[in-house]
């Protein structure tokens, strides 16, 4: 059911306009691996390699590789942190001879599809004693989401966006468990909800813009209609994101997380 993504380039600056909200996850994630000393880690959907700084911090004696298949993302990880090893390509084509005592993976497994063939696939690239460590927007479950997609099952953009939402895979906690407790001796699974304080309803949209929003607005053939695209989103957003006293928006974001190991 699900489709290959298939996407512009990413925008590094823009993604990183919301560095602490979108590192925040990761720093939680890494919080909870229970391994001593992994000595080879790879971070798979590193991004512009913030999340992957985390795990740097953490294990500073560790081989430490990110895995990105933007080749922006890669350039600006390669551009902040130089001394690093930066790598372009898919997850679903990880060498399957490669190991690692640690998989992660924050916010990135949503764009690939799947992911009862993927998960195993990774397993298997994973030192006894090692393991993998997950973490994935609720997106679909948001009321973003349904903000996006009343929007884009309207008459003026559905020819457009038409089957949009199937470019992202999205199970519950029964369906990873499903899959970690044939391969894992150990799983950990929680959700958090974290509340983001935007500057106003219009930045809803620039944390999505990069992300949730974006397949949609690559799929339209003008700055124009991205921007009335946008537009309407953002009509839909104001009936759930309110102002706040202050002036500013409560940005309730779901995640969900898991940790196998092996």
């Amino acid at each position: 059911m699900n489709k290959k993504v298939e996407m512009n380039e990413w925008n590094p600056e823009q993604y990183l306009q919301f560095k602490s909200e979108r590192t925040q996850p990761a720093i939680d994630l890494v919080s909870r691996i229970n391994i001593a000393q992994p000595q080879s880690i790879i971070d798979i959907g590193c991004g512009p390699g913030n999340s992957t700084q985390i795990l740097v911090n953490r294990w500073p004696n560790s081989e430490v590789v990110g895995l990105d298949n933007s080749t922006t993302m890669i350039e600006k990880a390669r551009q902040d942190y130089p001394e690093q090893k930066w790598i372009v390509g898919n997850a679903e084509n990880i060498d399957p001879d490669s190991k690692y005592d640690l998989i992660f993976s924050n916010a990135t497994l949503q764009w690939i599809p799947h992911h009862e063939i993927l998960l195993p696939k990774l397993f298997d690239c994973i030192n006894p004693g090692g393991a993998i460590a997950v973490q994935i927007p609720k997106f679909r479950n948001m009321p973003i989401s349904v903000a996006i997609e009343t929007v884009a099952n309207s008459p003026n953009w559905i020819n457009y966006t038409k089957g949009c939402e199937e470019l992202f895979t999205f199970g519950d906690m029964d369906f990873y468990y499903g899959i970690l407790n044939k391969l894992a001796t150990g799983v950990e699974l929680w959700e958090t909800s974290y509340f983001h304080i935007l500057n106003s309803q219009e930045s809803v949209i620039d944390f999505i813009r990069t992300t949730g929003l974006k397949p949609y607005l690559d799929r339209l053939p003008s700055d124009e209609m991205r921007y009335g695209f946008e537009q309407e989103v953002l009509t839909e957003c104001k009936k759930y994101y309110k102002v706040q006293s202050n002036g500013k928006v409560l940005f309730p974001f779901d995640r969900l997380f898991f940790i196998g190991y092996k």
